[in-house]
């Protein structure tokens, strides 16, 4: 019986055509004019993941007979197995790792968080971790903190809350404090440390040879005959930029060569602040003739500035810097450089994790110095450019 949507009458209801593909009414009552309104269906919602409730449904059996049959229990029926097994393909069921972690108590992930994925020093350990632990049948889930200590304590906890056997983790320029992380090690989980590391936690740390490397660079360029060499920094609160720094002061004081405030700069290593930094030692009274960026492509983008303004390299200005890659061997002058080996790296540092979970309590930290190479190329020769 037809109501009227207004005064609610139903005995003066009468039919009045077709509007639309609609029936039309017309209360006499209130001389109103209306249709009804079809129900909009609402959509039921696909599951984006079969589970074992639905296998079990699909068989009319228990989901702990499912479990059984997935897990290669041998109190069950063959039969049942099987069609088990035939119904999971079908259905296109995929274990849930998370609950076979809690089963287990080990999930087989480990974290990673770096500072910067696009850079090629982290992308080249990333793809050393990756090799180590998909060898050792483990899956790598990895983070990116953006240079951001908050990204980065965000990241390690949702890599804790994923249950991942162990962390490894380079920290980002703006992490001052390491208690979000001391929290996690005092716990006992299995955390190695690589190339931006934390020596206020006990935890194995893979390393470079930071002092060395800035001392052979360095050295080099004396030997190139240069006398006023400049260096740009990262973050002085970076272990990394402290030991450079030191291996830059060791060399200058072994040749005898005064240490000059003017020509130490601490940056960022962003482009802006390398470009601005090679300026203003330009346009010192004794400019100097030798310049090295810890950062290599700090480096890489002083020398195109020094091109700019007319400098001749490496004969009225040489470059060298730390790290490499294939930019560095192309450009025009090619940049001497000290190699790092960062899948070395990434291998080490994924190696020493492993050994940690498999031997959990009884693994006894320590550090790991990976062995770089000094790279010279034509942006130092100063010697042979005469």
């Amino acid at each position: 019986m037809q109501k009227c949507p207004q005064c609610q009458q139903v005995d003066h209801i009468v039919k009045a055509g077709f509007i639309r593909g609609l029936q039309r009414f017309h209360c006499k009552a209130c001389v109103l004019y209306f249709t009804n309104k079809p129900k909009a269906e609402v959509p039921t919602r696909k599951k984006w993941q079969p589970t074992i409730l639905d296998i079990a449904s699909s068989l009319g059996v228990s989901p702990s007979t499912v479990s059984k049959a997935l897990n290669n229990r041998s109190d069950i029926n063959p039969d049942t197995r099987k069609a088990i097994l035939e119904a999971a393909i079908q259905l296109d069921y995929k274990p849930n790792l998370l609950a076979q972690s809690l089963h287990r108590g080990r999930s087989n992930m480990i974290g990673v968080v770096v500072p910067n994925i696009v850079r090629p020093f982290f992308s080249g350990v990333l793809a050393g971790i990756q090799q180590v632990a998909s060898q050792a049948g483990y899956r790598v889930m990895t983070c990116q903190s953006s240079e951001s200590a908050q990204i980065e304590r965000e990241n390690i906890e949702a890599l804790v809350a994923s249950r991942v056997d162990g962390l490894l983790i380079s920290h980002s320029l703006e992490t001052r404090s390491f208690e979000h992380l001391r929290v996690h090690a005092d716990r006992g989980m299995p955390i190695v440390h690589f190339d931006r590391v934390a020596h206020e936690l006990p935890t194995p740390k893979v390393v470079q040879q930071d002092f060395i490397g800035s001392f052979k660079l360095v050295e080099h360029l004396i030997h190139q005959g240069c006398k006023r060499i400049a260096i740009l920094l990262g973050p002085p609160t970076l272990h990394i930029c402290q030991a450079r720094l030191e291996g830059y002061k060791t060399a200058l004081a072994k040749y005898h060569l005064p240490y000059d405030e003017t020509l130490v700069t601490m940056g960022d290593f962003s482009p802006e602040y390398s470009i601005r930094t090679i300026k203003q030692w330009m346009g010192l009274p004794n400019p100097p003739d030798g310049v090295f960026g810890i950062f290599y492509q700090n480096a890489i983008e002083m020398m195109f500035e020094a091109k700019k303004q007319g400098r001749r390299i490496p004969q009225d200005i040489a470059f060298v810097g730390f790290g490499d890659e294939l930019l560095a061997e192309w450009i025009e002058p090619s940049l001497t450089v000290y190699h790092q080996f960062p899948h070395r790296i990434g291998e080490q540092a994924a190696q020493l994790l492993l050994e940690n979970i498999e031997q959990k309590g009884a693994f006894v930290p320590f550090h790991h110095v990976v062995e770089g190479e000094l790279i010279i190329r034509k942006s130092s020769l100063r010697l042979e450019a005469k």
